[in-house]
């Protein structure tokens, strides 16, 4: 585990986009390392090593898909392009045996992070 500046070992926060990998994966699920919005909070995150939120991505396709937010563009190597956080596909990984670690987007901001939790309760309907 990381350090955070404040001294405190990194654990990701609700709002934060960390890199994950989806490996293994099965049927249309996502493969390999990519963004990942967290939905739980640090204090879970931390205690059970696991980590609840949604992919992330910039696959073109998600345009014209109404359960993919946009959410601003990709930076490094996809910079410029769209990126896409997919409210249909909750996940839950255990963030520790994973490796994750902050992404260089940080933070979804809050009036985007909103939208996403509109968009899955949408579909989940939890309150």
């Amino acid at each position: 585990m990381v350090a955070a500046a404040s001294g405190k070992r990194w654990a990701p926060e609700r709002q934060d986009i960390i890199w994950i990998d989806c490996n293994p994966q099965a049927g249309r699920e996502m493969r390999d390392i990519h963004p990942f919005l967290v939905l739980s909070p640090r204090i879970f995150n931390e205690k059970t090593s696991l980590v609840i939120g949604l992919p992330m991505t910039t696959a073109e396709y998600n345009a014209d898909n109404p359960f993919a937010l946009a959410v601003g563009a990709a930076s490094g190597r996809k910079s410029g392009q769209a990126s896409y956080v997919l409210c249909h596909q909750p996940k839950s990984f255990d963030w520790r045996q994973r490796k994750a670690k902050a992404h260089p987007l940080k933070r979804l901001p809050d009036a985007l992070f909103v939208q996403v939790c509109e968009r899955l309760n949408q579909i989940i309907q939890v309150g």
